[in-house]
């Protein structure tokens, strides 16, 4: 329903007449009266019977909603029984609607229309509201919103309204344009600022707390310059050449700091190769040739003797030796992260060429030999092993010191 549809006065007599001498019995009874049902708005009849099924207590309660007013209401109709029964001859209670009862219509919005009527003697009140499309209560009209208590001494104090439907209609309309209008002047009035005293002294306390902050000396920008490298166009000035050589100096010897790191997926370690260059590890992986030049160059280098004039240079060839020993036993990697990538076969023959001069050449003709004549006995077992007798043995080994002559020819 909307505040355009005409809407007639409630019949007083029709809707209220039969729901005065059921109130009495709904002050004892549980069980709502099925013939007052459709006279109540939709809202208060699903209360009532919801609510009514889930209690056992009087159903007289669920008429009203203000829970402050539903005692009051039991006690005035336990006291108003007398004046609520029906009349013996016409079976109805006798009101005088047009005396006895008092009418105020409001509307709350478009679709809400809603009237009190009270009954001075009896101090009941009754709230209506227009329904529409109630298929239970039947056609659109009036129906009974809430049964409760008159507010004394006035009954329409805090219900208001106007004695008539247009009168409620034109308050309404008045009432809206007055606060669209309020809205309309509250966006478009600015909000004045108020100067007082106790501001200007909260402002002066403000001030002296952030001028704290100005007065703290900025450490951590003057202390750390940036890491970034000076610009060409700082180049000029003596004093800042100076500072940023010692810086870069620091940087370097920050950033040398990684290079003692051991990479993760990197499986060379510098650290366990030097705690294994004083044993003599098996050899992995090498020709018995190699094997044995590298055993007989540890030899000779821990024979060098030891300079002890007090300048410290046989110390030094000691360290040296040690390190040529270190890489000579264990190559790095060849890899991006290795740059001592040679093979161990490279590195000895080197170590041969460089000594060529000196008695290691006699020392490494001996282990030519060592390594010839015990491949030669390997062979022979080996041969022996497989079921060859001595003789045909010594006819391969005849055969291919043969065959190497003719390839020397």
């Amino acid at each position: 329903m909307t505040a355009a549809t005409q809407v007639a006065p409630p019949d007083l007599s029709a809707l209220l007449t039969p729901i005065l001498p059921a109130l009495p019995p709904a002050a004892a009874s549980s069980d709502p009266a099925p013939g007052i049902l459709p006279f109540l708005a939709p809202i208060l009849r699903q209360r009532v019977q919801i609510l009514s099924s889930a209690s056992q207590e009087p159903w007289l309660r669920l008429l009203c909603y203000d829970t402050a007013k539903a005692p009051r209401l039991a006690e005035l109709i336990a006291s108003s029984s007398s004046t609520l029964e029906p009349h013996p001859v016409s079976g109805e209670v006798e009101v005088d609607w047009a005396y006895d009862a008092e009418t105020r219509f409001r509307r709350i919005d478009r679709e809400t229309l809603q009237c009190l009527v009270a009954l001075v003697e009896t101090g009941l009140a009754f709230q209506l509201v227009y329904c529409v499309d109630d298929p239970d209560g039947g056609a659109d009209g009036w129906r009974i919103g809430e049964v409760t208590v008159a507010d004394k001494p006035t009954p329409f104090a805090r219900f208001g309204g106007a004695a008539t439907i247009p009168d409620a209609e034109r308050l309404f309309q008045e009432t809206t344009a007055a606060a669209k209008t309020d809205v309309a002047k509250a966006s478009l009035t600015p909000v004045p600022v108020q100067d007082h005293g106790d501001d200007d002294d909260d402002d002066d306390d403000d001030d002296g707390y952030w001028d704290r902050y100005d007065a703290t000396p900025a450490r951590t920008p003057a202390n750390n310059r940036s890491p970034a490298p000076p610009s060409a166009t700082n180049g000029g000035t003596g004093l800042y050449n100076g500072h940023a050589t010692a810086t870069d100096k620091d940087e370097d010897d920050y950033y040398a700091q990684y290079d003692d790191v051991q990479p993760a997926m990197d499986n060379h370690d510098p650290d366990e190769e030097a705690q294994a260059a004083q044993l003599d590890p098996p050899a992995t992986g090498l020709s018995p040739l190699a094997e044995q030049l590298r055993r007989e160059s540890w030899e000779a280098v821990g024979k060098q003797p030891f300079d002890h004039n007090g300048s410290g240079s046989g110390v030094l060839e000691r360290s040296t030796s040690s390190e040529e020993r270190i890489l000579l036993q264990h190559p790095r990697p060849e890899s991006s992260a290795s740059s001592t990538g040679s093979h161990t076969v490279a590195k000895l023959e080197a170590a041969v060429a460089a000594d060529a001069g000196s008695g290691m050449r006699e020392q490494s003709e001996f282990g030519v030999k060592q390594h010839v004549s015990r491949s030669i006995r390997s062979l022979f077992q080996l041969s022996r092993s497989m079921g060859i007798s001595r003789e045909e043995f010594e006819q391969m080994v005849k055969t291919e010191l043969d065959v190497l002559g003719m390839m020397e020819e």
